[in-house]
C-alpha cells in the first residue's frame, strides 16, 4: 500500500495496544516477524518497540489478538495521508527540476548560451 519512495517516519501505520485490555499471551508478539512489537517484562503486557518497523496497511496483529487490544489507524485515513505525501513529494520534484532548468538557463546565458562558455562561432 506504501509508496517505497516516500520516507517511513512520515507514514503514520503502526500498532497502538491498550494495556487494560493486553493479557500478554504473546499471540501478537510470536505472529510479527517484524520486531514490531515485544514484551514488557514489567508490566506483563506486549508494548510497541519498533512502530516503523510495521509493514503500512499490515493490521493482522490486531485480528488474532484475542482481546482486541490492538488498534490501528483507519485506513481511509492511512489513504488520505499516502495520497497527500506523494502529492507533496511530486510537488517537491516539479519545485527541483524548475530550479534545475533556471539554474540551466543562467548558466547559459553567463556563458553567451554556449555551455564551453565560447559563444557562437
Amino acid at each position: 500500500m506504501a509508496d517505497s519512495s516516500l520516507p517511513r517516519e512520515k507514514i503514520p501505520w503502526f500498532p497502538t495496544i491498550d494495556p487494560d485490555l493486553c493479557i500478554g499471551d504473546h499471540d501478537c508478539i510470536n505472529f510479527c516477524k517484524n520486531n514490531v512489537l515485544a514484551f514488557d517484562e514489567d508490566s506483563f503486557k506486549a508494548v510497541v518497540v519498533n512502530p516503523y518497523n510495521c509493514v503500512v496497511g499490515c493490521d493482522a496483529c490486531a485480528k488474532i489478538c484475542p482481546q482486541e487490544a490492538i488498534k490501528f489507524p483507519d485506513k481511509e485515513e492511512l489513504r488520505a495521508t499516502l495520497r497527500r505525501l506523494r502529492a507533496e513529494a511530486q510537488e517537491s520534484k516539479t519545485v527541483q527540476s524548475q530550479a534545475q532548468v533556471s539554474n540551466t538557463a543562467v548558466t547559459l546565458e553567463s556563458t553567451g548560451g554556449s555551455v564551453g562558455g565560447a559563444g557562437n562561432h
